[in-house]
């Protein structure tokens, strides 16, 4: 029997993993969303051509908030401000960078109050994308258990614990994916 508990661990495994990865994507994807306040983490998803391999910025730049407003953009090479700055105006994050010395600014006018509900309304599409992504999860997840049961690998009582587990795990990260857009909310509505 315990043969079947491993096929039914694997399933539980790969379910967990998979979610994970989703909510890893989610976090990714607020960080694109621009909040009130000027936050390193927005460039994260940046990448430049660092003599021909592609580099998250924070990896060849050092990042840091200026006067609460302005993010300061400082290259450890300077031969690359021209990359950086067209790679920040690429990013499709609304930002417009600027070069001056040896630094690239990028100032970050506060929000309207339509942009804020722009912003929102991204980031709640953003976690419903991402809860979609579990509900997937799940019922490929409870599918295998299905096939387990077909196979006479495990019992129904044994698929039916299975399918609770994967339950609770689906609605731990569905909570997760509301605490994160609790947060980013809060964060957008923040002057």
């Amino acid at each position: 029997m315990k043969h079947d508990h491993a096929n039914i661990d694997g399933i539980l495994r790969d379910a967990t993993q998979r979610m994970d990865k989703s909510l890893q994507t989610l976090h990714r994807n607020f960080k694109k969303i621009r909040t009130g306040r000027p936050h390193p983490d927005l460039l994260d998803a940046v990448s430049i051509d660092y003599y021909g391999t592609p580099t998250p910025l924070p990896q060849a730049a050092g990042i840091s908030v200026e006067d609460g407003r302005c993010l300061v953009v400082a290259p450890w090479d300077k031969a690359l401000l021209p990359d950086i700055e067209k790679a920040i105006m690429n990013a499709d994050l609304g930002l417009n960078p600027n070069t001056s010395n040896d630094v690239v600014r990028i100032n970050m006018p506060p929000l309207t109050e339509e942009t804020r509900r722009d912003y929102t309304r991204q980031a709640r599409q953003v976690a419903e994308v991402s809860k979609v992504a579990m509900r997937n999860i799940r019922r490929e997840a409870n599918s295998a258990m299905k096939s387990l049961v077909k196979q006479h690998e495990v019992g129904e009582d044994e698929e039916r614990k299975g399918e609770e587990q994967i339950q609770d795990l689906t609605n731990k990260n569905i909570g997760e994916i509301d605490k994160a857009l609790a947060v980013k909310e809060q964060e957008l509505m923040a002057q």
